[in-house]
């Protein structure tokens, strides 16, 4: 048994070490060229293995440096390359794409505080029928995404100073300094000041009874935790990223065509572009969560939604002073009253630091009808 046990080990950590480097020279040979339908399902298939791949060291690195800091490393190496791939995608597509940055980071907010949550208390209730987290430092991550989220998307749908839903430059400041000022203060918080609100807590008992401190599993990936084996992870996991965004980026024009050919809106791009860079963030939350590490998956899903709107909004703000066309920020009606349900059901989840079956079928509930109106607006 214990030489099956160590094959399959020796198996897994193979695979996630080539998978990434093969992804990587797969988008080299492919990228910049018009490719067929072939290539196309073949970048698929890495880019899958990409995200599998991501995950699995997204969890070495998360053991061997601890929370939070483990699920932040995740989510601003995610999030910095998705910024990327908004502002090249927002570049090559010209005028048409003015409104694919408001679409992505509204999609990753949506995907994150309804999808990822949603997920993570369902895996983690139907285990153990309550999920347990700490709620100081949720509430507080939740306080930060709808501050950000309202003055970068809703904002720029009542403003006047110029037509459309769009800032002025002046107001297009402010929200960039805002944003990354509101995001780094947090990160203070998180990682330095009071670090204890974002750690994982004990369950004791069937029914979710908590105490503070770490959760036991932290052993779990205790022989790959040197120094080195983190380093190549870490190396690994900015490849399996890099993969990850740019495969989704030579997957965009098929998925463009897609749209247009079954005549869906154009916002759906951001939507799909958005599901497929935050995969494995997803995947790394709902395994989090079946080992009742909650607080591990909600660092994740808000630590993202932050990153997405912090470092999104400043970085397309610069772009804009070289980009044609206006810079459509504002939301819609639907989507305002989508997002401020999120927030209201977001709240009432966070409070008690306890959630059951029922919270999570609400945020999933959530996520479909904004999957659906996505679809069908």
């Amino acid at each position: 048994m214990k030489s099956v046990n160590l094959f399959f080990r020796r198996l897994a950590t193979t695979w996630t070490t080539t998978a990434p480097i093969l992804a990587v020279i797969v988008l080299a040979l492919a990228w910049g060229r018009t490719i067929p339908p072939l290539i196309v399902a073949i970048a698929a298939i890495f880019l899958a293995a990409a995200v599998l791949a991501a995950v699995h060291h997204a969890e070495v690195i998360a053991h061997r440096v601890g929370e939070p800091f483990g699920s932040l490393v995740l989510a601003v190496a995610v999030t910095v390359i998705e910024v990327a791939l908004i502002i090249s995608l927002t570049v090559s597509g010209g005028p048409a794409a003015s409104s694919l940055a408001r679409d992505t980071v509204f999609a990753a907010v949506m995907i994150t505080c309804n999808g990822i949550v949603g997920l993570s208390l369902l895996m983690a209730a139907l285990r153990r029928r309550v999920a347990v987290f700490n709620a100081e430092g949720t509430g507080g991550a939740l306080a930060t995404v709808a501050t950000l989220a309202t003055l970068s998307l809703v904002l720029p749908a009542f403003t006047t100073t110029v037509p459309g839903p769009a800032f002025a430059p002046a107001q297009l400041a402010f929200a960039a300094v805002a944003s990354i000022t509101l995001y780094g203060l947090f990160v203070l918080t998180q990682t330095i000041r009071h670090r204890e609100y974002f750690l994982p807590v004990e369950t004791t008992g069937e029914r979710g009874g908590k105490q503070g401190g770490r959760h036991g599993g932290e052993a779990e990936h205790a022989d790959l935790s040197s120094n080195r084996a983190a380093m190549v992870s870490l190396a690994l996991l900015l490849a399996a990223l890099i993969a990850v965004v740019g495969l989704a980026k030579i997957e965009a024009p098929a998925i463009e065509t897609v749209v247009r050919t079954a005549r869906l809106p154009q916002a759906v791009v951001g939507v799909v572009i958005a599901l497929l860079v935050l995969l494995p963030e997803t995947l790394a939350a709902v395994r989090a969560a079946r080992r009742a590490r909650v607080q591990v998956s909600l660092n994740l899903a808000f630590g993202s939604a932050m990153a997405s709107i912090g470092l999104t909004i400043p970085t397309i703000a610069a772009a804009s002073l070289w980009l044609e066309g206006p810079l459509l920020l504002g939301l819609g009606p639907t989507h305002i009253v989508l997002l401020g349900l999120t927030v209201v059901v977001a709240t009432l989840t966070v409070v008690p630091g306890r959630a059951t079956l029922l919270q999570a079928g609400v945020h999933l509930t959530l996520f479909a009808a904004f999957l659906l109106l996505a679809v069908s607006p």
